[in-house]
């Protein structure tokens, strides 16, 4: 299930949540005063890995565990979901490097997981030979760190070495490694890098763009790289040339070079912020040259096109482009001054632009029409381009499609998803149709139920579309236990997709489960988003809470009955409807949330948000953050709804801080509250199988708690 970041007990571990951090930066980079803690009298729940700090956590975990884990019923639970992860007729999804097809797999037998690789004839077989390129769990054995795998950039044209990125419990800082594909070792000498937010990719074989933790004023205030420098082998790093500085206010600087034969072509990045981004041709001589497109537009370039994607209305001229709309022109002839667009998209009042890849020759867009999946495939001509259909699915089918090489041919990949239907892997070129290679079983039988889609009005009258997955002929009689969930932000949209977990742990045993498309997300493109920005952020909570009362007035379900669960973004969302919304709710999952907005931009990774919250530090800014803080919300004396929050010590992108003080207030409130911190995972909560089978075990054990009929 989305939103469900996994945890495990803290009990056994705690020796191991102290060792995590040795050696490297803690995740606790707040910044306080007297008059801060004396406001605020669960500041020290902030330190992460302080001895008082890690104690109450300790005790919190040991009190779940009690109530939630101490039963049969629960290990029953937690060893069918780990059937479903560990399950080896998962689809091991692959990329192509050379004539090989890679894989990061995890499974019993694997639990931290292993890098393989295959040829597309042995994938084709139901049960393919792999080759083993290198075991984290041997490494982390032999290295004593628990190593969790966070990609691999491979060289090209010769394929026989990579960049390695490896995490200590699965947080956002790595270390890289230079790996040698053909003798299955790390290179002695070779490029690394120490434990940081570090980005570094190949231009050359004896040269890699990096930008890392150069010492003091290094980062940005974001903690991520605000230097990028070219790195030449056998050099100290110290050595390296710098090819640009950006601001510590930014969110981060990159560079990475475009290996196109015949289009080869340096880039330089300056992200100031999520959807603030200034791209620059850097070329022979070191000059960087601006490409001239909106500070909010996405320029992608593809050998001799280039693509804007618009996130608000352009003036070229005298045409102005509607905000959502893509548009393509020739490189080189922009650089020029040329300023000749063809429009491949434009979204309606339902429609939107939800991605597109590029194959060799061809485009590939994936539009939503009232948040349903189609494709479209795109040719390049002069004047129009020419637009056909790519054949799919399932009326509420997510669908996506990518290159299996878009240097090399017009291949592509293509799954096929929903709430019901098992995913499915396809192959294909274009003009054929595309061959099924796997598929996912089924891992819960799914003939009784049925997807519909609905739609509530929220306070200002706005049409919100939400999926629900609920028994055929369902009596409308109020008494299903029903389990909602959301995002919200960032223009991130909430698609069907398929849950064995849901099934297993939701659907099979009676629940009804809906997802909702509510403002913030991208699921209309970015008027969408921008409809739930910063001042109008409530607008998002309205709308999960109208889908709510919708589901009351249809009488699927009762307050009672109802719960929701959200992670992230989401979590605070799941924040306001705890604040805002108590009588709405009967029980609430609350994960790896955001929940103190006054601090979230002292707290690691916050100052980058704050082009979608607001500044708190900003009296104007804080006068509309308070009304959706809900650290600050809660009132004594109010019935709030049985809460779980999660957590992970290691989450070096939300802080742990926010759950924990929430937590701790609504404790101290005599509110119905649990907790439960991981101490791995990072912000993705877990670190292998068993733990994401252990957290969900959790989670749906409380839900089933509070929502039984």
């Amino acid at each position: 299930m989305k939103g469900i970041w996994i945890l495990m007990a803290l009990a056994p571990t705690m020796a191991l949540a102290l060792a995590t951090f040795s050696g490297t930066k803690t995740p606790s980079n707040t910044s306080s005063t007297p008059d801060t803690a004396a406001k605020d009298p669960y500041l020290w729940l902030e330190n992460v890995t302080g001895e008082k700090a890690l104690a109450w956590v300790h005790e919190r975990n040991a009190e779940s565990a009690k109530e939630l884990a101490g039963t049969p019923a629960f290990t029953a639970l937690e060893a069918n979901l780990l059937a479903v992860y560990d399950s080896k007729e998962r689809i091991p999804l692959i990329t192509k490097e050379g004539p090989y097809y890679y894989n990061f797999w995890r499974d019993a037998q694997n639990p931290r997981g292993i890098w393989r690789r295959t040829t597309l004839e042995e994938y084709r077989k139901v049960d393919p030979a792999w080759e083993t390129i290198l075991d984290l769990d041997a490494l982390g054995k032999a290295e004593h760190e628990n190593w969790v795998w966070e990609g691999a950039d491979v060289l090209r044209p010769a394929y026989n070495r990579c960049l390695i990125k490896l995490s200590r419990g699965g947080a956002d800082a790595t270390v890289v490694r230079e790996f040698d594909i053909a003798t299955k070792t790390f290179v002695k000498d070779g490029f690394q890098l120490p434990e940081a937010k570090n980005e570094m990719s190949w231009i050359d074989e004896n040269s890699v763009y990096v930008g890392t933790d150069f010492g003091p004023g290094s980062m940005t205030d974001s903690g991520y790289p605000r230097i990028v420098k070219l790195w030449k082998r056998g050099t100290p790093l110290a050595k390296a040339e710098t090819i640009y500085e950006g601001k510590a206010t930014d969110m981060a600087a990159s560079a990475a070079f475009d290996d196109t034969k015949g289009f080869e072509r340096h880039f330089v990045y300056r992200t100031l912020a999520f959807f603030s981004q200034e791209t620059f041709l850097r070329t022979a001589d070191g000059g960087l040259h601006k490409i001239d497109v909106p500070l909010d537009a996405n320029a992608s370039v593809h050998r001799e096109w280039m693509l804007v994607e618009l996130r608000t209305p352009w003036t070229v001229g005298t045409r102005t482009f509607p905000s959502g709309a893509l548009l393509a022109t020739r490189f080189d002839a922009f650089m020029a001054g040329k300023r000749d667009f063809a429009v491949l998209f434009e979204p309606s009042p339902t429609t939107s632009l939800s991605s597109y890849g590029w194959t060799l020759n061809h485009l590939i867009l994936n539009v939503l029409d009232d948040v349903k999946s189609r494709l479209w495939v795109l040719t390049p001509a002069e004047g129009e381009w020419r637009r056909e259909a790519l054949p799919a699915a399932a009326q509420f089918a997510s669908l996506g499609a990518w290159a299996v090489d878009s240097r090399e041919s017009d291949a592509y990949f293509m799954t096929v998803t929903d709430f019901l239907t098992p995913t499915a892997l396809y192959m294909g070129t274009f003009g054929q149709p595309p061959e099924k290679l796997k598929q996912t079983p089924a891992f819960f039988d799914a003939s009784g139920f049925e997807i519909s889609q609905h739609f509530a009005a929220s306070k200002d009258g706005t049409r919100i579309p939400y999926f629900q997955v609920s028994a055929k002929g369902m009596a409308l009689d109020a008494s299903h236990p029903t389990l909602l969930t959301g995002y919200g932000g960032f223009e991130i949209s909430e698609v069907p997709y398929y849950s064995g977990s849901v099934g297993r742990a939701w659907l099979s045993k009676g629940g009804v489960y809906v997802l909702a498309n509510i403002r913030g997300g991208g699921e209309y493109g970015p008027r969408w988003h921008q409809a739930a920005l910063k001042a109008n952020r409530p607008r998002a909570y309205e709308d999960f809470a109208a889908v709510a009362q919708d589901l009351v007035a249809r009488k699927v379900t009762s307050p009672r009955l109802l719960g929701a669960i959200g992670g992230s973004n989401g979590g605070l969302l799941m924040g306001n409807m705890i604040t805002g919304y108590p009588q709405l709710f009967g029980a609430i999952v609350c994960e790896a949330p955001l929940l103190d907005m006054k601090r979230y931009s002292k707290l690691l990774a916050g100052a980058s948000w704050m082009s979608e919250y607001g500044d708190p530090d900003k009296p104007s800014d804080w006068a509309f953050i308070k009304t959706f803080s809900p650290y600050q919300n809660l009132k004594k004396g109010t019935k709030y709804p049985p809460v779980l929050f999660t957590t992970s010590t290691r989450d070096d992108r939300v802080h742990p801080g926010h759950a924990r003080k929430m937590m701790a207030k609504m404790r101290d409130m005599g509110c119905d509250v649990r907790f439960y911190e991981n101490v791995e995972g990072g912000h993705a909560g877990a670190a292998d199988n068993k733990q994401t089978a252990h957290m969900m075990a959790l989670a749906y054990t409380f839900l089933w708690k509070e929502l039984k009929p």
